[in-house]
C-alpha cells in the first residue's frame, strides 16, 4: 500500500511503498478515508534533532485520522468491519488514573505506552496511507449518522483541541462575557465555533489576514480584529475598556502572547494553544489582576465523543480542502506556505 513518510528528521516526506498491517490480538486495521494535515507535523519534518523525543523516524505520518474498520483481531468486541471510526490520538497506557478518564494526553506512565510521548503519527504509523494499524480497541469512536470520516478527520486535533481548550473556561463565558480567540486558521476557526455552540459568550477574532477574518465571519465572531500593533486597545474598546473574560491564543508566538495577556480583564483566562515557540514575561505586574494563564495539550476521548454530538447536529464544522494521497507532500508544502483555509484532509 502507499503511505506518506518522514523518512528522516529535517526531511521532506515521501510517498512510498509498504506492507498492508495485519490486526494482532486486541488491534484493528483502519482503511483511512481522511487523515488530517497538521502544523505540528511540519515541526517534526523541519525543526526536530534526533533526541528531541524519544523516537525517530521513519514513520507514516498522519495523527488526525478517520475511516472504517477494515479488520479486527482476537479478543476485539467494541467495533466490528465496516464501522465507520476515528481514532483517538493519543496513546498512553491505558491503566494510570489519567488514561482511566480518558485523558490518554497526560498519561502518567509514558515507559507503558505504545511509544513513550508519541502515537499514530508521532513515532509509530499514522493515517496518511490506505490502512492504518491501531493497536487498542479503546482508541477508536464510533462515528454518528451521516458523518463521514473525511469530515471527522480533522476533528480529531483540529477540533479537539480547540474544544479542550474552550471547555476548561466555560464557567468565564457568560452571556455578558467577551472570548478572544488569536489566529483564526485550522484550530482557531473551530475555536469559534465552539465558543458560540456551547456558550451565550460574544466571541472577537484576531488575524493579521482578510481571509482568516472573514472566515472567522462566517463561523459566528461577533466581531474581528487585525492582528496589529493596535489590536490590544480594540479588543479593550471593543470590551468597554475592560477586556477579555478569557484569550486563546492559537498562535503562541511571542507578539500574540502579549496581545494576549494585555487583553484580559482581570480574573481572565489566557491559554496557549499555539506552538510557536513564543516567551512572555510573568509576574505580578506583569498582566491584570488574577489571571491565569496556561496551556493545554490536545483533549480527552469524552471530549471527542462531545465534538462528534456537536458536528451531527450541524452545530459545527470544519472548513477543510481535500488533497489526494499522491498529493499529500503538496499538501504540506500549501499548509506552510499558509495556502489553506481551515485543515487540509488527505483522502486516499
Amino acid at each position: 500500500m502507499k503511505a506518506l513518510r518522514l523518512m528522516s528528521w529535517k526531511s521532506e516526506p515521501e510517498l512510498v511503498e509498504v506492507a498492508k498491517p495485519t490486526p494482532g490480538p486486541g488491534q484493528v486495521v483502519v482503511k483511512i478515508g481522511g487523515s488530517g494535515a497538521c502544523h505540528s507535523d511540519l515541526h517534526l519534518m523541519h525543526d526536530f534533532d534526533a533526541g528531541a523525543v524519544p523516537w525517530n523516524p521513519p514513520f507514516t505520518l498522519g495523527h488526525e485520522n478517520a475511516g472504517w474498520v477494515d479488520s479486527i483481531g482476537v479478543g476485539v468486541t467494541a467495533v466490528k468491519e465496516g464501522d465507520a471510526v476515528a481514532v483517538y490520538g493519543s496513546w498512553g497506557c491505558g491503566k494510570c488514573s489519567r488514561c482511566q478518564l480518558g485523558i490518554e494526553t497526560l498519561c502518567e506512565r509514558p515507559m507503558e505506552q505504545p511509544i513513550p510521548g508519541g502515537g499514530g503519527g508521532l513515532g509509530l504509523d499514522g493515517g496518511m496511507a490506505e490502512y492504518m494499524l491501531v493497536p487498542f480497541e479503546r482508541l477508536l469512536v464510533k462515528l454518528p449518522g451521516k458523518m463521514t470520516p473525511a469530515d471527522a478527520a480533522p476533528l480529531t486535533d483540529a477540533g479537539l483541541t480547540p474544544y479542550h481548550a474552550v471547555r476548561r473556561s466555560w464557567a468565564k463565558m457568560q452571556p455578558e462575557s467577551f472570548v478572544v480567540c488569536i489566529g483564526v486558521g485550522g484550530l482557531g476557526h473551530m475555536g469559534v465555533q465552539f465558543v458560540k455552540a456551547t456558550t451565550g459568550a460574544r466571541v472577537i477574532a484576531v488575524d493579521s489576514k482578510p481571509e482568516a477574518l472573514e472566515l472567522a465571519k462566517r463561523v459566528g465572531a461577533d466581531f474581528t480584529v487585525v492582528s496589529d500593533e493596535s489590536a490590544v486597545a480594540k479588543i479593550r474598546e471593543i470590551t468597554g475598556g475592560i477586556g477579555a473574560d478569557v484569550v486563546i491564543d492559537f498562535v503562541g508566538a511571542e507578539s500574540t502572547m502579549k496581545m494576549a495577556m494585555g487583553s484580559a480583564r482581570s480574573l481572565g483566562d489566557v491559554t496557549i494553544v499555539g506552538i510557536a515557540g513564543g516567551t512572555i514575561p510573568f509576574n505580578f505586574f506583569s498582566q491584570a489582576y488574577e489571571v491565569s494563564l496556561q496551556t493545554i495539550y490536545w483533549g480527552s476521548r469524552p471530549e471527542l465523543v462531545e465534538i462528534f454530538n456537536l458536528a451531527d447536529r450541524g452545530l459545527i464544522q470544519v472548513e477543510h480542502t481535500k488533497y489526494s494521497l499522491d498529493n499529500a507532500a503538496q499538501a504540506y508544502k500549501d499548509l506552510q506556505a499558509g495556502k489553506i483555509k481551515g485543515r487540509a484532509v488527505i483522502v486516499p
